[in-house]
């Protein structure tokens, strides 16, 4: 790629931020357990900004046994009291709760639906939704199908799966390629 190539505004301030732009976000995702570690790192960033979990990434994964849905879903009282005194990951009782919670909701929904990648992707026909933006501020932080994706996840037993989150999940996992139309990285 040119030196001078564009990046997506939000890529611009730190290399950790454009090593994501340019490797992974928009990047369409299939994998169940990249997709369950995905959801639940949107929804840790809750509150916060992305660049706050790319910074903690290593720490975080490593905390939470690689995203392993098998070993999440038996996380108990004392796991939650040792992850709460790990400095190197999002100490917030709630979200750390959260995972195991996740993982039995994760369960359930891969046994009725076959996979959660059949289930999410089936929202998009199992292709991308690729938008035209040229400025940020044009991009939504949430549709109406965000809506509908969290208003079910939520009856599912997800937690921290509001609108905002499960869109921002949607474009990492490419979903959504919402790439800016100058963007020399990722875009179509």
């Amino acid at each position: 790629m040119a030196q001078n190539a564009k990046r997506c505004d939000w890529a611009t301030k730190s290399r950790i931020e454009q090593e994501y732009h340019d490797h992974k976000w928009g990047i369409p995702v299939y994998d169940d357990r990249e997709l369950f570690k995905m959801l639940l790192l949107e929804g840790m960033q809750a509150g916060l900004s992305w660049l706050v979990i790319l910074k903690k990434m290593d720490a975080i994964c490593a905390a939470f046994d690689d995203f392993d849905p098998e070993k999440i879903v038996a996380y108990d009282e004392e796991k939650v009291a040792e992850l709460l005194q790990n400095e190197g990951i999002i100490r917030n009782r709630l979200k750390i709760q959260a995972a195991s919670v996740n993982a039995r909701a994760y369960f359930k929904l891969c046994e009725e639906c076959g996979s959660l990648s059949n289930y999410l992707w089936g929202y998009v026909h199992h292709q991308p939704i690729i938008n035209a933006w040229e400025h940020i501020h044009e991009v939504p932080a949430r549709t109406d199908l965000s809506d509908t994706i969290s208003r079910d996840l939520k009856i599912r037993g997800f937690k921290f799966v509001g609108s905002t989150i499960v869109y921002a999940f949607m474009q990492a996992v490419g979903m959504v390629n919402d790439h800016l139309v100058g963007c020399d990285f990722r875009r179509v």
